[in-house]
């Protein structure tokens, strides 16, 4: 009987079956897709944002579909750290998959809070830390758009935490890379990227915002190129691994970032059109490589010909 090929790959301390993850804010805490996605299959779910108070989010519309995407001003909707622990996070111990909780702030103190509080408890595998928010501390400037800031804060969640942090960087900038250095000489374990890509749509006949919050987050596969190419100087960059996120719908998508130097993929707006969607992306995996007759993912990781 041929050997299927081995899909097994680690992000520092997180050891993954499969290198195909759930983006957050698309796979809601697990138990929304329960009934029609087997978890256990995936390499991994990272959740939907935590805040450490409840938030009820942007006022609608909340979507707007573009030719070749989707953009979303949720706002970060979720129950607050007390309701995820007590509710959320029961039922995520139970999927037999990597649980990677996606924490989000106003001030740097927000996001300490909660990696502490997080971390003392043992079903949860990593944090991935969302600098995309504003900081109501510097007059809004958004943590991620600043090597100075991302520093700082990564480097007081690795003193406040013993969980893997993952950091997730914003593509809103001159430079991603300035960014990724900062994370890594902070102290991340792997970067995740890219987050979505600021955008807007406006009704002509009416004249007004198609999206309650009037700007939103550009996602799907117009944004894939662009993430391909940030994925690839990051890569050439640092010496961490790299989750990569950004439109992709396909197998063939998820190995253009693979290739690029991403060690793992995360899909996002492709579980809203198919919830099988990463499955069928894992399977498509395996037969590349058998294709190719290649045994061990991690050998297809950054192998790009130039």
């Amino acid at each position: 009987m041929e050997n299927l090929p081995d899909l097994r790959v680690s992000l520092g301390r997180i050891h993954l079956r499969n290198p195909v993850l759930v983006a957050s804010g698309t796979f809601g805490y697990g138990e929304e897709y329960k009934d029609l996605v087997d978890p256990g299959e995936l390499g991994g779910i990272i959740t939907k944002a935590v805040t450490l108070k409840p938030r009820k989010g942007n006022p609608p519309p909340r979507l707007a579909e573009t030719p070749a995407g989707l953009l979303n001003s949720i706002g970060l909707e979720n129950p607050g750290v007390e309701v995820f622990l007590k509710e959320k996070l029961p039922h995520l111990k139970r999927l037999k998959t990597r649980i990677i909780v996606n924490i989000a702030g106003e001030k740097k103190t927000e996001y300490l809070y909660l990696a502490e509080k997080l971390g003392k408890r043992g079903e949860i595998d990593a944090l991935e830390v969302n600098i995309s928010c504003p900081n109501v501390e510097k007059r809004g400037l958004i943590f991620g758009t600043r090597a100075d800031l991302t520093f700082s804060l990564v480097k007081g969640l690795k003193q406040a935490t013993d969980l893997p942090l993952i950091v997730k960087l914003t593509p809103n900038v001159t430079d991603i890379t300035e960014i990724a250095q900062a994370a890594e000489e902070a102290g991340a374990e792997a970067l995740s990227l890219i987050n979505t890509i600021l955008g807007m749509a406006i009704d002509v006949n009416s004249r007004r915002p198609k999206l309650g919050g009037i700007t939103g987050g550009l996602s799907g596969p117009a944004i894939r190129p662009v993430a391909v190419r940030m994925v690839r100087q990051t890569f050439q960059k640092v010496n961490l691994p790299l989750i990569g996120m950004g439109g992709i719908m396909s197998a063939e998508d998820a190995l253009e970032f693979i290739l690029a130097g991403a060690s793992a993929v995360a899909v996002g707006t492709a579980n809203f059109v198919d919830p099988a969607v990463s499955l069928k992306i894992v399977e498509g995996l395996r037969q590349y490589l058998r294709k190719m007759r290649i045994n061990y993912f991690h050998h297809l990781v950054g192998d790009l010909r130039t």
